[in-house]
């Protein structure tokens, strides 16, 4: 996050408190990106040792955000913080929330994959690569935006959004057929399908981890817009913001 944002307090402590805050949010947001990334690459090939990881990985994911949240109620309760540094805290108990629950996405990857060894032989499920290369780049981006504060990006992760839904529709469509097609499929087709509702999901938190950066920083709630005003409310806080730097 930007120095003159946080270190700009009277108290050395306070500073290096919310610096703590931060490093820890992107710690666990590291730690879900990779989990995402194992659980479908376990899924993909039928790797238990790989997905039986990703589920014990949950428990760090789980113990990040009760150890965050814990201070970040503290830090309030002791420093009565206001303006941004009360909503840099309510937005990180907010998105530590969003971040747990695609760390649960993934551990459902991986509870799948097992399932699955109880199966007939496993095939490959290549209709998810898309969808999985688009959430990952979403929450990729969501968290670096948080990290760097960057309204701007806010638009282009919620304008993903209908992508993602889009694609989930086209599998799901793709899968409802072959399942006609053939009942043999059946089996496999569900499988795929509550796979890529968990991936949707990630989207999904990807992008309400973005909408938080613009309380953070701007200090208002847009997580009921929809993109065309989420676009507009964007453009016009940094036409103010050129405007105020030009006077």
């Amino acid at each position: 996050m930007e120095s003159n944002k946080i270190g700009h307090h009277i108290s050395a402590k306070f500073n290096r408190e919310l610096e703590d805050i931060r490093h820890k949010v992107l710690a666990m947001g590291g730690l879900v990106e990779q989990q995402i990334t194992l659980a479908t690459q376990a899924f993909s090939s039928g790797d238990l040792d790989l997905a039986e990881s990703v589920i014990k990985q949950d428990d760090r994911v789980n113990d990040l955000e009760l150890e965050i949240d814990r201070e970040c109620i503290e830090i309030i309760a002791l420093r009565q913080p206001a303006a941004f540094d009360l909503r840099l805290l309510i937005s990180v108990i907010k998105t530590i929330t969003e971040i747990e629950r695609v760390g649960d996405q993934a551990k459902r990857i991986a509870q799948m994959t097992l399932h699955l060894a109880d199966t007939d032989s496993h095939t490959q499920y290549y209709e998810l690569k898309h969808i999985v290369d688009m959430v990952s780049a979403m929450l990729h981006d969501a968290l670096d935006a948080f990290a760097r504060m960057d309204i701007n990006e806010v638009v282009n992760i919620s304008k993903q959004v209908k992508n993602v839904n889009r694609e989930y529709k086209s599998i799901v469509r793709q899968l409802i057929t072959k399942m006609m097609e053939d009942p043999r499929n059946i089996s496999r087709s569900l499988d795929l399908l509550w796979t890529a509702r968990a991936l949707e999901r990630v989207g999904d938190h990807a992008c309400n981890i973005s909408e938080y950066i613009i309380y953070m920083v701007k200090g208002e709630d847009v997580r009921h817009l929809s993109p065309e005003e989420l676009t507009e409310k964007v453009q016009s806080q940094s036409s103010s913001k050129l405007d105020s730097e030009c006077k």
